[in-house]
C-alpha cells in the first residue's frame, strides 16, 4: 500500500470514528477542507461514495460502513502496537474512550482524575457519560462501566465495587405526612419517583425480597425521570417515595436525617459496577493504567481527597 492510500484510509477511519469533519481535522492536524479533499480522493480511487454529508449530521453509506469495519481492527491493532512500544519504554500515551454510567463516573473516575493525570500526562482522557446502554463496540469506545447485570455479551469484566443494598427512601416530612409504608403492597397508597429505562422507556418495577418471597411492584406517582439526581431531589422536597439505585447519593442524607430508608427488611441486593472491554489478544496500556487507577493498585501519584469504593 502507498503512503498516500494509508493517509486516505487513516482519514477516513478518523472521520468515522468522531462521526464530524472538524473533530476528525483536528485530531489529524489538518484543516476541514484538506481532510475533505483527502475524502473525496478515496471516494474516485474506489469508485464508491463512502459518507453521506448534511449540514446537521455524517454517517457512513453502506460501502463506507463495510470498508470502515474491516479497516478499523487493523488501525487499533497498530495503535495497540505502538502503544505497546511507548509502555515497553516507560511511557503510557494515547487516547483512551470510556463509556459509562453517570454514577460511575461521578464515583470512580472524577475523584481519580487528577491522580491519573499526574501519574500518565500522555494519556488522554475520553469520557462519555452515558446511561443508554449503548454498544461500545459500535461507539469505537475502548471500554464501558456498567452494573454487573447489564453487560454486554462476549466482554471480558472486571468488578470495581461491591454489590449493593438498594434503598427505598423519603424526607420526613413526606412520611410525617403520609405514613410510614410496612410492607411493598402499601406502596400502592403512596406517591412513588418512577425511574424511566434507557433501554426500552418503560418504568422500572420497583424490585423487593424478603425469606425467599419476591415482588415487583408497578410505582406510580408525580415524577418519573431517567436521572438519579431529579429522583433524589424530588425525595428530599417530599414529592414521594424513591427507589435508590445510586446509594452513594443517598447515604449521606440519610445519615444526616435529609431521608429517612423504609421497607429496609425488603432491601434487594443489585450488582455492582464492572468495567468491561472487548476480548483482545492485547489490552491497550492506557486501559491497563486506568484499572490500575480506579482499584487503587496504581500509587506512583498521591491521589487526592478520594477515597476507595
Amino acid at each position: 500500500m502507498r503512503g498516500s492510500e494509508f493517509a486516505e484510509l487513516k482519514a477516513f477511519a478518523a472521520v468515522v470514528e468522531r462521526a464530524s469533519f472538524s473533530r476528525a481535522a483536528a485530531h489529524l492536524g489538518l484543516s476541514p477542507s484538506a481532510l475533505s479533499q483527502t475524502i473525496r480522493q478515496l471516494e474516485a480511487r474506489l469508485g464508491a461514495r463512502l459518507l453521506n454529508r448534511t449540514t446537521r449530521s455524517l454517517a457512513p453509506t453502506a460501502a463506507g460502513d463495510q470498508l470502515f469495519r474491516r479497516i478499523a481492527p487493523l488501525f487499533r491493532e497498530m495503535a495497540d502496537a505502538v502503544a505497546e512500544a511507548s509502555a515497553t519504554a516507560g511511557q503510557t500515551r494515547g487516547t483512551l474512550r470510556i463509556n459509562t454510567l453517570g454514577m460511575a463516573a461521578r464515583q470512580l473516575i472524577a475523584p481519580r482524575l487528577g491522580r491519573f493525570h499526574r501519574a500518565h500526562p500522555d494519556v488522554v482522557l475520553d469520557i462519555v457519560v452515558d446511561d443508554q446502554l449503548s454498544d461500545i463496540v459500535a461507539g469505537r469506545f475502548d471500554a464501558g462501566i456498567r452494573v454487573g447485570g447489564r453487560l454486554e455479551k462476549d466482554m471480558i469484566a472486571l468488578r470495581l465495587t461491591p454489590d449493593v443494598n438498594m434503598a427505598v427512601v423519603a424526607s420526613p416530612g413526606y412520611l410525617a405526612h403520609r405514613g410510614v409504608p410496612r410492607s411493598p403492597a402499601d406502596l400502592h397508597t403512596h406517591a412513588c419517583i418512577n425511574w424511566r429505562l434507557q433501554v426500552d422507556g418503560r418504568a422500572y418495577r420497583w424490585e423487593f425480597e424478603k425469606k425467599g418471597q419476591r415482588l415487583e411492584i408497578d410505582a406510580e406517582g408525580p415524577l418519573v425521570t431517567n436521572h438519579s439526581d431529579v429522583g433524589i431531589e424530588a425525595a428530599l422536597q417530599g414529592l414521594g417515595l424513591a427507589y435508590a439505585f445510586d446509594r452513594e447519593r443517598v447515604d449521606e442524607h440519610l445519615a444526616q436525617g435529609r431521608l429517612v430508608q423504609v421497607l429496609a427488611d425488603w432491601s434487594i441486593t443489585r450488582p455492582g459496577l464492572f468495567l468491561y472491554y472487548p476480548n483482545r489478544r492485547h489490552m491497550p496500556p492506557a486501559l491497563s493504567a486506568l484499572i490500575d487507577c480506579l482499584l487503587d493498585r496504581d500509587l506512583s501519584a498521591p491521589e487526592s481527597g478520594a477515597t476507595p469504593s
